[in-house]
């Protein structure tokens, strides 16, 4: 079939569902406690509810107009989501509003109020809560919400929309660091272009299924995992991302039951399996159909890949299937990736070298940092840019990574002016219509290396230091620390400081070992990234902010760091800063500290 003929999503959706009606298109994975639960939905089982939904959409009057998903499981969730795709509404995947999550309340009521939906499809099991949650935020009169699972048959009404290929298909909230998430208005040629980029990176074809756990409101899990099985005519299998954070092994044990050949994660869920499935699990799985393990959202760690390579060889786990990529939600989804079936690159960096911003090998003498190749850049004209001058920088040099392409996005819902700024920039020679990613990387022999987050870099002493090593790095240093999350990012007290807020799991731990972990934290950044570390907090499990899909939310940690709002279990402060931090704070004694306003760190 010639892809090419399709203009939009929506006609491919429809080829599909006519061509394959009978053979699944999803399998969703119901967690229980005597196992998951396989429930199954063919292409034509897809193509008759989502006639059914579009016609409800129709009678409600929101063709071109923004509808928000809120589904705790992918089933209904794609059905839902074609649903849109058939009436010309633009789906908004979200997360359910859960009030003892912290921050998903506010995120779902700050992605409607930008988008401004009038109405939000759910099914019958939430509807209670998503009603009662729109009451609450006084949308109860102007917001209607729709069980979809509960609209009756009839669909001998339904008309296909005229939807064009520069229409929006859908909007991806971005679910990085910023308090209020922005909708990235991805288009029908935009989605259609970059589906295509997915197969020529990972050379897919119908034969591949794909597997994972990731929530359907970030990008790699819709497009890559929910959405690409669909371009190829094929199937995915999902799981709810608490049924895999609970019990990692259902993850790969789905991997081998269900057949998936790609699937995969941030780099923290590798992490997670290594140390969560046991050698008696990993003695009943067979993972040699997994011919792709997807690694990206966050930095790709060259230690990860090849002990999770080591340790799941014994089920047939084959090294060449580790595969890192690079993307992002401006781009709609994938930007580099290796080559299937071969060793990813990886370069030793002079990590000296590279806190000048300068791409070089390390010698046998010099601290060295491994950086995880990207794979190349194919379908996108890509430049490495001063972010500051804007002047394009050659091969070899440390910038900001720019893109321009057809999968790049349309902008940012309802800001112009930020949209603007990131989605049409401009050399200094004047070329313009890039997309400024934020990210910072370098172009070597065509392999994109990504080195880090241009907002996020800690420049010390005029060295630079990536947040992301100074985590990992503390990570490996207790066992308490291994298995928390931790936020470096600095402050600005008379000059740059570093902080570190590092969780750390153990109750058995008292003040003095508390107190000597602290120390050993920052006697290891000392050594290992040659600055001082006069600021560390260690923190009760979950106070560290992460996104979705895993990424830390350093800004919003130091937002709320600078508030006052974190306090540590055992704190050590630098006096400027417990100035900036502490305000209301009576010091007792060396790095113990009560609040005068009431509760604080002990």
């Amino acid at each position: 079939m010639q892809l090419s003929r399709f203009a939009t999503f929506t006609d491919l959706v429809r080829a599909r569902c006519a061509e394959s009606a009978g053979d699944d298109v999803h399998i969703q994975l119901r967690d229980t406690e005597d196992g998951p639960v396989a429930e199954r939905l063919t292409y034509g089982e897809l193509d008759r509810a989502a006639r059914r939904i579009a016609g409800a959409l129709r009678a409600h009057g929101v063709e071109g107009c923004p509808v928000l998903l809120m589904y705790p499981g992918s089933l209904e969730f794609l059905k839902a989501f074609t649903g849109c795709l058939y009436s010309g509404a633009v789906a908004v995947p979200a997360p359910l509003p859960e009030g003892g999550a912290k921050g998903r309340l506010g995120r779902g009521s700050a992605m409607l109020r930008d988008c401004g939906a009038k109405v939000v499809l759910t099914d019958r099991a939430s509807a209670p809560d998503v009603a009662l949650w729109l009451a609450t935020e006084g949308h109860a009169d102007d917001v209607v919400c729709v069980a979809t699972d509960a609209l009756p048959d009839g669909d001998d009404a339904w008309e296909a929309p005229a939807t064009g290929a520069d229409d929006l298909a859908f909007l991806q909230y971005t679910s990085g660091s910023v308090s209020e998430p922005r909708g990235v208005m991805v288009t029908h040629r935009n989605l259609m272009a970059n589906q295509a980029a997915l197969q020529r990176v990972l050379g897919t074809t119908s034969a591949d299924r794909f597997g994972g756990w990731l929530p359907l409101y970030h990008d790699m899990g819709l497009i890559a995992h929910l959405l690409h099985p669909v371009w190829l005519g094929s199937a995915s299998v999902m799981m709810s991302p608490t049924a895999f954070i609970k019990r990692p092994v259902r993850w790969l044990q789905a991997i081998d039951e269900h057949g998936v050949t790609i699937g995969g994660g941030p780099n923290f869920c590798y992490d997670l399996a290594l140390r969560r499935v046991g050698d008696t699990q990993l003695a009943r799985l067979d993972l040699s159909r997994w011919r792709l393990a997807l690694n990206g959202a966050e930095p790709v760690r060259a230690d990860t890949l090849d002990a999770f390579a080591r340790r799941f060889a014994a089920a047939g786990l084959r090294a060449e299937a580790m595969y890192p990529c690079y993307g992002l939600a401006e781009a709609t989804l994938v930007v580099s990736g290796g080559v299937g079936g071969r060793p990813y690159r990886r370069f030793e960096a002079d990590a000296a070298a590279l806190a000048r911003d300068v791409f070089a090998p390390a010698g046998p003498d010099t601290e060295s940092r491994t950086l995880v190749g990207s794979g190349r850049v194919t379908d996108f004209d890509v430049r490495i840019v001063d972010p500051v001058g804007y002047r394009e920088l050659p091969a070899g040099a440390v910038g900001e990574i720019w893109l321009r392409g057809d999968s790049v996005a349309a902008g940012y819902y309802g800001r112009p002016e930020e949209s603007e700024a990131t989605f049409q920039a401009v050399l200094d020679g004047g070329e313009g219509g890039f997309l400024r990613t934020g990210d910072l990387g370098v172009l070597d022999d065509g392999q994109l290396y990504v080195t880090g987050r241009l907002k996020e870099v800690v420049i010390l002493n005029g060295r630079n230091v990536y947040p992301q090593d100074v985590e990992y790095a503390v990570k490996a240093l207790h066992p308490a620390l291994a298995a928390g999350n931790g936020a470096a990012f600095s402050v600005e007290a008379g000059r740059e400081q570093l902080v570190l807020v590092q969780e750390v799991r153990g109750e058995q731990l008292d003040g003095p070992e508390l107190r000597e972990l602290a120390q050993r934290i920052q006697q290891l950044i000392g050594k290992e990234f040659h600055v001082p570390a006069g600021n560390v907090l260690l923190v009760r499990p979950g106070t560290v902010r992460r996104t979705t899909s895993g990424k830390v939310r350093r800004t919003l940690m130091r937002r709320e760091f600078l508030a006052g709002e974190v306090h540590g279990e055992y704190e050590v402060f630098d006096p400027a800063v417990r100035a900036l931090a502490r305000a209301g704070d009576v010091l007792l004694g060396e790095g113990l500290l009560q609040s005068t306003a009431g509760g604080g760190a002990w």
